[in-house]
């Protein structure tokens, strides 16, 4: 069985200053930085990507859309109601439902529960500031996500994000 990898993308700084209701709050400026610099540490470091799931938040797709302009090839994208808001067990539920033929997954959701998810798939207490990400990857299939621990094979906020010491 190939191994999986989950790129869990924090959503890029979102704006306060307007009075939109949480889930259509857009990115603020520093975002629209933040986020670009995620798309190219992906092209740098990881090989291909399968799917993209996101958040319907505003700022969650807008911080795809940023990411993936940064693609050579940018991969499917879905929305998934799920990921709004979504505690760890939620967001482990949404990758367990994935199918066999994908390998690489990003996907793009809100704190808590993308740092919670991280630790649940690793054991691993990572902070996850806006636009940070983590790469966490396993054997076996979707389903088997905290079956046992994962490899968290990156993290942080690029360009700085950085592989844990082995």
């Amino acid at each position: 069985m190939p191994e999986r990898t989950l790129i869990l993308l924090r959503h890029a700084k979102s704006d306060w200053s307007g009075m939109e209701t949480d889930i259509r709050r857009p990115l603020a400026q520093r975002g629209r930085r933040q986020a670009p610099k995620a798309g190219r540490w992906l092209v740098a470091n990881i090989d291909r990507i399968d799917l993209a799931i996101l958040s319907p938040a505003t700022r969650a797709q807008q911080t795809w859309e940023l990411v993936a302009a940064e693609l050579p090839a940018p991969p499917p994208t879905r929305i998934e109601e799920r990921v709004y808001a979504a505690s760890d067990r939620r967001l482990l539920a949404v990758v367990r439902d994935l199918t066999a033929e994908i390998d690489t997954v990003a996907l793009v959701g809100h704190n808590p529960g993308v740092e919670e998810c991280v630790y649940i798939l690793t054991g691993q207490p990572v902070p996850m500031p806006t636009s940070a990400l983590a790469v966490i990857t396993w054997p076996g299939a979707w389903s088997d996500a905290a079956q046992q621990p994962a490899t968290l094979r990156a993290h942080g906020r690029p360009p700085g994000a950085t592989t844990p010491a082995r």
